[in-house]
């Protein structure tokens, strides 16, 4: 009796772990059975155009994968890479520019906007931080004309905000860890904006402020003087009653004062009364005559 119940058991646990070893194997083969997903085989800097030899196949985890991803080579050949891919990545639709974009600096311009080239030097540049991915300011140094006859005064402003720097020099490598002083920085600007730039860099000195991707846009400056540096104000000159950079006061509408009414004129003296005809009579008393008149 007690080697049959010793047999049963031996026999439940025999069962117990083959079982347990079908189970496991059967999970192994539904976790490796994946899709294929194309990845990088080495790193792929920014703007270039990939190559069947830069991309290869690996099996990706059922349900795992990635939105925008690709399983077939000849979907890729030729594209452009927006953004600089690391050994492993996964290639996906966001990070390349439109079929048919030429490799390069082109490949980085977005859509509606303008590539524009400006001088700079180590200090114009931010030391050489001033990198391909980075946020900056333009700031104007010029001369303010006040009119004819009118001496300029000096004036510094910023006249565009987060301006994306897409090259510096001829290197669109996005490394924020590497500075490069280099003598020209490429930013990516709206035509209205590439205006504003063009002029500016005719007219004055230009700076670049280095600022955090994540600040929104700042308030609007008036930009600062040489009296509102230093907190004076120029002389008013003689042949002034104010200072000629100051508008002319005008009166709101509701100001203004009402127009005085005309005096009246004055009433015209009346004209004298004609002098009445008079009648006298002599009168005449002994030796003398008197002449009465009424």
């Amino acid at each position: 009796m007690r080697s049959r119940a010793l047999l049963m058991l031996l026999i439940a646990l025999l069962a117990g772990l083959a079982a347990t070893v079908m189970a496991a194997r059967w999970m192994q083969r539904q976790g490796s059975a994946g899709t294929p997903v194309l990845v990088a085989r080495q790193d792929i800097p920014i703007g270039s155009a990939l190559t069947p030899e830069m991309l290869q196949s690996v099996d990706w985890p059922r349900g795992q994968r990635p939105e925008g991803s690709f399983e077939q080579i000849e979907a890729l050949k030729g594209r452009v890479v927006t953004a600089a891919l690391m050994r492993g990545e996964p290639v996906l639709a966001a990070r390349l520019a439109a079929p048919g974009t030429p490799g390069g600096l082109v490949a980085l311009v977005a859509p509606g906007k303008r590539a524009m080239t400006v001088r700079v030097n180590d200090v114009v540049g931010v030391a050489g931080f001033a990198l391909p991915g980075t946020l900056v300011d333009v700031l104007v140094n010029t001369q303010e004309d006040r009119g004819e006859g009118v001496r300029e005064r000096p004036i510094s402003k910023i006249v565009l905000e987060r301006m994306l720097v897409l090259a510096v020099a001829q290197d669109v490598d996005r490394d924020p860890t590497r500075p490069k002083v280099v003598n020209a920085v490429t930013l990516e600007v709206a035509p209205r904006e590439a205006e504003i730039l063009d002029l500016a860099r005719s007219v004055g000195t230009l700076s670049l402020v280095l600022r955090n991707p994540t600040e929104a846009r700042g308030e609007a400056s008036g930009g600062v003087t040489k009296d509102t540096l230093l907190g004076t104000l120029p002389p008013v000159p003689r042949t002034a009653s104010r200072p000629p950079f100051d508008p002319v006061p005008t009166l709101s509408p509701a100001r203004v004062p009402p127009p005085r009414p005309a005096a009246p004129a004055p009433a015209p003296a009346p004209a004298p009364a004609p002098e009445q005809a008079r009648s006298c009579v002599d009168i005449i008393r002994g030796s003398s005559k008197v002449t009465e008149c009424f």
